[in-house]
């Protein structure tokens, strides 16, 4: 299991908790990231959002393209995964932006490819905001210009419905080979196929062990019809509450799900309207982002180790991690949780699941 964590960079994960200790600027970034390196976490995810959607949409929250390119130079190890949503971007100046940040990293950046869901932000942004499946359309052609710039050493010329470039150079190119890595998610239909077509790696929102493991095998066995290689990685983002017993564990949870309503509830009401999700997504669920009540990471190291451990078995390779406040809740995982990880494997795997 590699273990990430989301970049706090709206300020907390938390949406009925106004101040979380974790303030939404490059310096606590900073620290966050540095610090996760010394604690053993492999990975880094920055989303991509000009609003913020966890606190509201006139609260602060980094820009992500920016923010990842400045982490890239004050670090050593972290994979930089940073989203990009194909709707605001021009693809050549992506591509050769990931490009720079890559060589930048060392060969560390990589890409999480989200087909944009809120509405709101898309109008004061400037944003193209389309039917469901035409934002895959779009996200196709995105990926396809991409690849073809980071890897053809002639000028590349393409004539899309979305993009057109002529005769375009790109250099230098991407550190990693073919190209820097890509995820993404999607649980329509749609969205499973540009996966299936188009990237590296596939990350979930939140879910049951069944849940996930249903996931997984679906792509897996989409991923072979095609015809293309495996998948490298499966991703789930998971919200950890570590406590030493599962009392505190609990009381924390009722402590964060006493759900109340505000700015960052149009978002909410945007991504459950307009995205075609696989689950129904309840009021709890709202509590905290990207579902990361549903893996139920919550209670004693023990507990935590052993569902870890499940999740494994199901095919799980990448946790990517919230909690809150941040640096304190990572220490406590790092020094708690992992280790126990490791330890609880050997006997995991003799005794019949």
């Amino acid at each position: 299991m590699r273990y990430g964590y989301w970049l706090p960079i709206f300020g907390g994960w938390l949406r009925n908790v106004e101040h979380e200790s974790m303030p939404p600027t490059f310096d606590y970034a900073k620290k966050v990231v540095q610090q996760g390196e010394q604690l053993g976490f492999d990975s880094t995810l920055i989303a991509e959002l000009y609003l913020n959607d966890i606190k509201g949409t006139d609260q602060d929250s980094l820009e992500a393209w920016t923010t990842a390119a400045a982490l890239a130079a004050v670090t050593e190890k972290t994979e930089i995964m940073a989203a990009v949503r194909p709707n605001f971007h021009n693809a050549a100046i992506t591509a050769k932006m990931a490009a720079n940040i890559d060589r930048i990293s060392g060969g560390r950046f990589t890409l999480n490819v989200v087909s944009a869901w809120w509405e709101e932000e898309a109008k004061q942004y400037g944003g193209s905001f389309t039917a469901h499946d035409e934002r895959y359309d779009r996200t196709d052609e995105f990926l396809t210009v991409l690849k073809s710039l980071w890897t053809e050493e002639e000028p590349v010329s393409y004539n899309g419905n979305f993009y057109s470039i002529e005769n375009t150079h790109l250099h230098p190119k991407p550190i990693q080979k073919p190209y820097p890595k890509l995820y993404a998610g999607g649980e329509s239909n749609r969205g499973k196929q540009t996966i299936v077509n188009h990237c590296d790696a596939y990350v979930m929102h939140g879910g049951t062990v069944d849940e996930i493991k249903t996931k997984i095998n679906d792509m897996k066995e989409r991923r072979s019809l095609s015809g293309h290689e495996p998948l490298q990685s499966f991703g789930m983002a998971a919200y950890v509450i570590c406590r030493d017993t599962e009392e505190e564990a609990l009381e924390e949870l009722n402590r964060i799900t006493n759900v109340k309503d505000s700015g960052a509830y149009a978002g909410y009401q945007d991504f459950t309207s307009k995205s075609q999700l696989e689950q129904q997504v309840d009021l709890q669920d709202y509590s905290v982002s990207n579902r990361g009540l549903r893996p139920k990471l919550i209670g004693t190291p023990e507990t935590i180790a052993e569902r870890i451990l499940q999740y494994e078995q199901a095919g799980l390779d990448l946790l990517l991690l919230q909690c809150s406040p941040q640096l304190e809740e990572m220490e406590r995982f790092s020094r708690d949780v992992m280790p126990l990880v490791e330890e609880k494997r050997t006997h995991f795997k003799e005794v019949p699941q």
